[in-house]
């Protein structure tokens, strides 16, 4: 048998998926933010409810995968295992560090708001810190078995660990600031690393798979869209059975849930691979065919710096909790157009700059 060949160049794919994942957070964003209270609870709702609650776990999966499929082609650039698990170790820190000046804008564009707000937990807060864990452990491992051993114990402990972190007295004594990384803090914590950094840690697994995967790619992702769809179902069937922690709730802290995520999300991977593969017309000079969905992947932290200020902040002030549920739908569609034609605009300014810095003989990275 012929051994796995490692992954050469970008997975267009997986920038498909994760412009899918924008999608997905604002439409959760904007139907949160814009649908009156009095439609709230129609199934509509909830079922939007529902696909909103993957846009998370999807960002962050597709975070671990990064972090595997990054730090293994540095490796091969450069031959130093260390150097290669720095690099992604020092873009965990921007992102951790983007963060807060992410809150620090948001405080500075309302200043009513409380200035502790500045240390509220969001996605990023939790995905910094997650990566460079995640590069610890892909430097640890060291090799494939041991990787993939590595990863799966670390996602397992993060969601196994959530209900009695969140029930035990042993961390009381932590400042707010540092516990609602730990559990939530009422209004400070939408995200904690029990057991949301358990992605990270899921998607870096499935990096290593990908990382290693066949010259028969199509053949690897049909048995992982199988597998994956075989643990998602295996998962949903578990949550029927007795649970070993007393105070697990299914939506925030059940293991089976977090499980039943990691295994919908991994399908969604391989659904997209197939969808990118479908027979189509190439555009002209574009290989591979342009896709507005892979745009938007490809600028994912700029649309969530962006869109998230105007769907939550003083711009959209009068559709705050004022549409009727269809109605928010329709301007979350519309938002998307703008959003999309806001993301080309600056890909545009981004190539103007480089191209004025390469006439003037200056390299800009």
């Amino acid at each position: 048998m012929k051994a796995p060949a490692p992954a050469t160049g970008r997975l267009a794919y997986i920038d498909w998926m994760r412009g899918l994942a924008i999608l997905i957070m604002i439409q959760a964003h904007t139907l949160d933010s814009w649908t009156r209270v009095a439609d709230r609870k129609t199934l509509a709702y909830g079922l939007s409810a529902i696909l909103a609650g993957f846009a998370a776990p999807m960002f962050l999966f597709l975070a671990g995968v990064s972090v595997a499929l990054g730090a293994s082609a540095r490796q091969r650039r450069t031959g130093d295992m260390a150097q290669a698990a720095a690099s992604v170790r020092r873009r965990g820190w921007e992102i951790f560090g983007l963060a807060f000046l992410f809150r620090f804008q948001a405080y500075l564009l309302n200043p009513s708001g409380m200035l502790q707000g500045l240390f509220k937990v969001d996605i990023l807060n939790i995905m910094g810190p997650s990566i460079v864990a995640a590069a610890a452990l892909w430097q640890a491992g060291r090799a494939y078995g041991r990787r993939l051993s590595l990863f799966a114990g670390a996602a397992l402990a993060m969601t196994l660990l959530t209900p009695p972190v969140r029930a035990t007295h042993v961390i009381d004594w932590l400042p707010g600031v540092v516990e609602w990384y730990v559990r939530p803090g009422a209004g400070m914590s939408n995200f904690t690393f029990f057991p949301w950094a358990g992605f990270v840690f899921a998607g870096a697994f499935v990096g290593v798979l990908l990382e290693r995967r066949p010259a028969r790619e199509a053949r690897f992702h049909g048995w992982l869209l199988a597998g994956s769809l075989a643990f998602s179902a295996a998962a949903y069937a578990g949550s029927y059975l007795p649970s070993i922690h007393a105070n697990s709730q299914w939506w925030t802290t059940a293991p089976t849930f977090f499980l039943l995520r990691v295994g919908v999300v991994t399908a969604v991977l391989s659904v997209v691979y197939f969808y990118e593969r479908r027979p189509r017309v190439r555009g002209a000079g574009r290989t591979p065919p342009y896709s507005p969905m892979a745009v938007f992947g490809r600028s994912s932290l700029f649309v969530y710096w962006v869109h998230t200020e105007l769907a939550y902040g003083f711009a959209t002030s009068p559709l705050h909790k004022a549409l009727p549920f269809w109605t928010a739908v329709a301007a979350f569609a519309a938002f998307t157009v703008f959003m999309f034609g806001l993301t080309l605009l600056k890909n545009r300014a981004v190539r103007a700059w480089r191209d004025r810095g390469r006439g003037d003989g200056a390299v800009i990275s």
